[in-house]
C-alpha cells in the first residue's frame, strides 16, 4: 500500500510537470491560432480583436490555470477553428487507433516471444543464427517500406492477393465490425512485425542470460531438459522484464503509429494530431497531447505495479529501484 501511494504521488507530479511543459512548449511557437483564423490578408487589429476574444492576451499563468482546471474537470475543450469538443474527437478517433495498437501488439507478441525463446532453445546452429538476423533484418525495416511492400502484396486493388483494403475505414465505424477489422489488418502487421522484431530481440537477450543462471541449473538438477528449463523456468523468471516492455512498446505505440495511420488514411488520433498542427490550432493541440502523455504515465504506473506483484524479489524494494527495473 505504501509502495502504491508513493508511487501515485509521483504520477501526479509527473502529470503536473508534464502539463506545464506542454503548456509552455506549445506557447513558444511561433504564430498562433487567432493568425491563422484571421488570414494571410488580417490587419495587425483584426488579429488583436481575436486574440482578445481568444483570451490569449491574458497572462500565461490565467491561460494555464483555467486550461488545468477544466482538464481536471474532464473538459478539454473547443476547437476555435472547428468548433467541435476536443474530447468527443479524441474519444472516436482512439475507437480507430487503440483497436490498431491492440492487434499490432498481440501481433508483435506471437511474433516475438515464440520466436526469441526459438532462437535460444532451437538445436540447429543454423536455425538459432537464422532466427536472430530475422529479429535484426525486421527491426531494421523502415514502416513506410514495409506498410508500402504489403500493400502491393495483400491490398484490393493493387496487391498480387487481394485480401485486404488499403486505404480509409468504414464510415459506420465498428458497426461493421468485419469491414472495420479488415481495414486494420495490413497497418497492424506493419506495426507487429516491427514492434515484433524488438520483442523478438529482447526475449532472446533474456533467455540468453537464463542459460547459465542457477535457475536453469535447478532446473535441470531435478530432471528437465535444458529446453524444459529454459522455457519453462527461464521464460517464467524473465516475465516480469518482458512485461515491462511489452506495456512500455503498448504506450510508445500510441505516437508511433502516426506515420502508419496517415499512410493508411485511417482517421485516428495521429493523423488528427497531425492535422491540428498543422493548423495550428494549438489550444487543441495542447490537449491532445497532454492526453498522450498522460496515458503513457498511466501505463508506466500500471507496468511498475505488475511489475512488483511479478517479481517478488522487489518486495523489499525501494521506488527508485522498481522504477529502474521497469526501464
Amino acid at each position: 500500500m505504501r509502495f502504491l501511494l508513493r508511487r501515485l504521488a509521483l504520477l501526479l507530479a509527473a502529470l503536473f510537470g508534464m502539463s506545464v511543459l506542454i503548456f509552455l512548449a506549445l506557447r513558444i511557437l511561433p504564430g498562433d491560432v487567432a493568425s491563422v483564423m484571421a488570414g494571410l490578408n488580417a490587419t495587425p487589429a483584426r488579429v488583436a480583436r481575436l486574440r482578445q476574444e481568444l483570451g490569449l492576451n491574458r497572462s500565461y499563468l490565467q491561460q494555464y490555470f483555467e486550461w488545468a482546471g477544466n482538464v481536471v474537470h474532464g473538459n478539454l475543450g473547443i476547437s476555435v477553428l472547428t468548433g467541435r469538443d476536443v474530447g468527443v474527437q479524441i474519444v472516436s478517433r482512439m475507437q480507430i487507433t487503440f483497436p490498431l495498437i491492440l492487434i499490432g501488439l498481440l501481433i508483435a507478441c506471437l511474433i516475438g516471444i515464440p520466436l526469441g525463446a526459438a532462437s535460444i532453445v532451437a538445436r540447429s546452429a543454423r536455425v538459432r543464427q537464422s532466427l536472430h538476423l530475422l529479429a535484426l533484418t525486421g527491426g531494421a525495416i523502415p514502416a513506410l517500406w514495409g506498410a508500402m511492400l504489403l500493400i502491393l502484396l495483400f491490398s484490393k486493388g493493387s496487391g498480387l492477393i487481394a485480401l485486404f483494403p488499403s486505404q480509409g475505414f468504414p464510415d459506420a465505424g465498428w458497426a461493421q465490425a468485419g469491414s472495420a477489422l479488415a481495414s486494420l489488418m495490413l497497418p497492424a502487421v506493419t506495426v507487429g512485425i516491427i514492434v515484433g522484431s524488438s520483442i523478438m530481440r529482447y526475449t532472446r537477450s533474456a533467455l540468453q542470460e537464463m542459460l547459465s543462471s542457477e535457475f536453469v541449473d535447478m532446473g535441470m538438477a531435478c530432471g528437465m531438459t535444458r529446453v524444459q528449463a529454459v522455457l519453462r523456468i527461464g521464460l517464467r523468471v524473465v516475465s516480469p522484464q518482458l512485461v515491462s516492455v511489452i506495456g512500455l512498446t503498448f504506450a510508445e505505440m500510441i505516437t508511433g503509429v502516426m506515420v502508419i495511420e496517415n499512410l493508411f488514411a485511417l482517421p485516428g488520433i495521429g493523423s488528427m494530431l497531425v492535422t491540428d498542427v498543422g493548423n495550428r490550432d494549438l489550444l487543441t493541440v495542447q490537449s491532445e497531447l497532454f492526453v498522450l502523455a498522460a496515458f503513457f504515465l498511466c501505463i508506466g504506473f500500471v507496468v511498475d505495479v505488475l511489475h512488483r506483484v511479478l517479481d517478488p524479489r522487489l518486495k523489499g524494494a525501494g521506488l527508485l529501484a522498481t522504477a529502474g527495473g521497469a526501464q
